[in-house]
């Protein structure tokens, strides 16, 4: 069994540390630690997964946890990671979003000895001339300045930073204060992007307690082209199934590239280091089979909406790609096609002979009728999941699954549903 340190340098989630000489007391269980997130929805979203996952793997192995949502420093917004100003939210929006998202956080600190708290408990107290003395008088301009999160800004003269935002990183390091006078809390974590904020905290700690605290952060979860996981072309996955439905999310994670999923592999699951390198060794040798990603994609969903929901997934994943579909009940083939891109098409149109290369082009599948064409004829393209080699197809009413739907596909993952609209 490996201990935490080694398997957190496993899974590749030490990317800085404040001091080395807490990787050695990471293995010694006893230390309390909290990650902080901040609402700026009612859900959080997959990339919020790795704090999550990462407070989770300090909890088991002996150390307690502190989730912290950011019911203060919400109303104020980190300006780490944008360019612009955020919008500011309303006090009752923000109540909202922390409703939604403490059952979330609850998902991955067990309650029972680890901890669930609200800034605003201390932050919506404070009062500016005590934050000014008290926090205030212990950092420079100078270092605020030099921070990246506001560096950046700074170097967009057309856009700046408010002192509002500038004001953020001192909150988060009273964060960390209150939680070490309070809970006896010596590590914060984050991600890479939290690094300034995090070490203001340290410091502060050190000034005003004379104590020594640690921070690690861990890398930032990226896609293959280098952008912020969770963010697509039809908008942001969430963990909350009415914003993102479990076989979305499900399908999100099948859909990693091989270059990644072996990152993600570590990243959002708690399979073990042996399982992680047959699963990789599956990737290099049968990438066709896509073992991890259906390892990945189940893992996840089972971490966030249970084990009975990833059983499902997994069952309508398979439906959804086999021949099987066309003995789907009509409820079951609305659920599993609910997030998939739909047309409509006339019945009409549908009863006088729908072209297949029509059809591809009409979806979006493919960009032009030649491509559609060549699509058909080298074997990539399929109708209720019934591979179609004949470029003169065409749909027809026998095609119509529950005399209303078909289901095109182009290649072994992008799939369009026409849907036939009434007589």
């Amino acid at each position: 069994m490996p201990t935490l340190s080694e398997d957190l340098a496993f899974r590749g989630l030490i990317h800085q540390v404040t001091d080395p000489a807490l990787l050695r007391r990471l293995d010694a269980g006893g230390l309390t630690l909290y990650a902080g997130f901040d609402p700026s929805a009612d859900s959080l979203g997959v990339g919020n997964l790795l704090q999550l996952c990462t407070l989770r793997r300090f909890q088991l192995a002996g150390h307690r946890p502190i989730a912290l949502a950011g019911g203060g420093t919400g109303l104020i917004g980190d300006p780490g990671g944008k360019q612009d100003e955020r919008a500011l939210l309303t006090r009752e929006v923000l109540d909202g979003y922390l409703e939604g998202i403490r059952s979330q956080l609850a998902l991955f600190v067990d309650l029972s000895d680890g901890l669930l708290l609200d800034n605003s408990a201390w932050l919506g107290t404070l009062s500016t001339l005590d934050f000014l003395r008290d926090v205030g008088k212990h950092f420079t301009v100078n270092q605020m300045v030099a921070k990246e999160s506001v560096k950046s800004r700074f170097d967009r003269p057309d856009q700046g930073i408010s002192y509002t935002e500038f004001s953020y990183m001192l909150l988060q390091a009273y964060d960390f204060l209150r939680l070490h006078v309070d809970y006896g809390c010596d590590l914060q974590i984050g991600g890479s992007d939290q690094w300034g904020n995090i070490t203001m905290g340290v410091d502060l700690v050190r000034k005003v307690c004379g104590d020594v605290v640690w921070g690690l952060t861990t890398p930032l979860v990226l896609k293959e082209d280098g952008t912020k996981l969770g963010k697509t072309e039809t908008g942001n996955v969430w963990l909350s199934a009415d914003r993102t439905s479990p076989f979305a999310l499900y399908q999100f994670f099948v859909n990693t590239p091989d270059a990644m999923v072996g990152t993600y592999l570590r990243f959002f699951t708690f399979l073990s280091h042996e399982e992680i390198e047959a699963l990789d060794a599956e990737t290099a040798e049968h990438p066709g089979r896509r073992a991890a990603q259906r390892a990945l994609a189940g893992a996840v969903v089972g971490l966030v909406h249970g084990e009975a929901e990833a059983a499902r997934c997994v069952e309508a994943s398979e439906a959804l790609f086999g021949e099987e579909i066309a003995a789907l009940s009509e409820e079951m083939l609305v659920a599993i096609t609910r997030d998939a891109p739909t047309t409509e098409v006339s019945r009409q149109a549908v009863a006088d002979g729908l072209s297949l290369v029509d059809a591809l082009e009409r979806s979006g599948l493919v960009r032009s009728r030649k491509e559609a064409r060549r699509a058909i004829e080298q074997g990539g393209a399929y109708v209720n999941n019934l591979r179609e080699t004949d470029a003169a197809r065409e749909l027809g009413p026998h095609d119509l699954l529950h005399d209303r739907y078909i289901v095109v596909r182009k290649g072994p993952r992008e799939i369009h549903v026409l849907r036939a609209g009434p007589e």
